[in-house]
């Protein structure tokens, strides 16, 4: 009788969604009375403890990562295994506040530049700019990485990329320049003078380049899904990554990036707003809506989307742009 089948045992009482730092509880049921000695339990394949007998196992999510948790369990009868799986979903707790904004100043802004990273280095704006394809036209940008006067919109300095590298977002770090590529897989390093380039540096692993910035120390890069890696700036190692969630879920197409006193401020790819996030854990605190901003540009036909944030310490305010807008928009954000 023993050698039959063993019985189909599942989770008994999981809900789907639990947030960042809740327990969950999780225990057994089995569809016929055979005793389980013990039960082993995993979370994405990484152990999280055994239990003798079916006793509940309590385990606090402190530690996940917002997202999909895949979890398994191995039910041992009398020697022999049974496993199960199931998934739940872990999303932030916190309900984003809603911020408005006003416009402070409207300055000039290059039409053709494709924008993918802005920055602040003193008064000066470091931008980096994409080749990407006119929207109407189909008028290929570009790359580039560029000193620009904020108030006039002047093309201070400019040094263009080879047309085979479609650029992406940048930050400054230690008096250099990063530079992120879409689809080489590569980041550059930049004198921060003369704009020439020094050292070009392998990404961790095969991944697209969207959006950067750093805390001072290390560099927090995007790569058009729902995480934010941060990033060795002497190697580009891997050192940790968090997914960015709201309570409902988690938020993809994570974009361009701008580091304020202790928080990211992004652009996300196609919707026009700014989200603000824990560079902890990726939980999503502010979201301003921005999209009025596209109808005070110059429209034609190869206007593209929202991009570029910039935040100027000395007045508080932050410069946005977009890809192919002939204006840059000072804002303040009411919280």
């Amino acid at each position: 009788k023993d050698d039959k089948k063993l019985e189909k045992i599942e989770f008994s009482n999981l809900k789907q969604t639990y947030a960042l730092n809740e327990d969950v509880t999780l225990q057994l049921k089995s569809d016929a009375g055979r005793e389980i000695d013990s039960v082993q339990y995993f979370i994405n394949d990484k152990k999280i403890g055994s239990v003798k007998a079916n006793t509940v196992l309590t385990y606090n999510l402190s530690n996940a990562k917002h997202g999909t948790q895949n979890i398994k369990a191995i039910a041992y009868t009398k020697g022999k295994p049974n496993q199960t799986t199931t998934t739940i979903d872990v999303f932030s707790h916190v309900q984003p506040a809603f911020y408005t904004y006003t416009i402070v100043n409207t300055y000039p802004h290059d039409i053709k530049a494709y924008t993918q990273g802005l920055e602040f280095y003193g008064d000066v704006l470091i931008e980096s700019t994409g080749n990407g394809e006119g929207r109407g036209t189909g008028t290929k940008g570009k790359s580039s990485i560029r000193k620009v006067n904020a108030k006039t919109g002047e093309v201070v300095k400019i040094n263009e990329l080879d047309d085979a590298i479609f650029a992406e977002g940048s930050t400054i770090l230690n008096n250099k320049i990063y530079q992120l590529t879409y689809l080489n897989n590569e980041a550059y390093v930049y004198n921060l003078e003369s704009l020439q380039k020094e050292k070009t540096f392998p990404y961790f692993q095969k991944m697209q380049g969207w959006g950067l910035t750093n805390d001072g120390i290390n560099l927090y890069m995007t790569d058009g899904s729902d995480r934010v890696y941060k990033v060795n700036p002497t190697d580009f190692s891997l050192i940790d990554y968090f997914v960015v969630s709201t309570n409902r879920g988690t938020i993809g197409n994570v974009n361009e990036l701008e580091w304020v006193n202790g928080e990211i401020y992004a652009n996300f790819y196609t919707q026009d707003a700014i989200g603000i996030f824990s560079p902890i854990d990726g939980t999503v605190n502010g979201v301003v809506d921005l999209k009025d901003l596209k109808s005070k540009v110059t429209q034609h036909p190869d206007l593209d989307v929202l991009n570029g944030i910039a935040y100027n310490k000395k007045t508080g305010t932050f410069f946005v742009t977009g890809k192919n807008w002939d204006k840059m928009f000072e804002i303040k954000i009411n919280k």
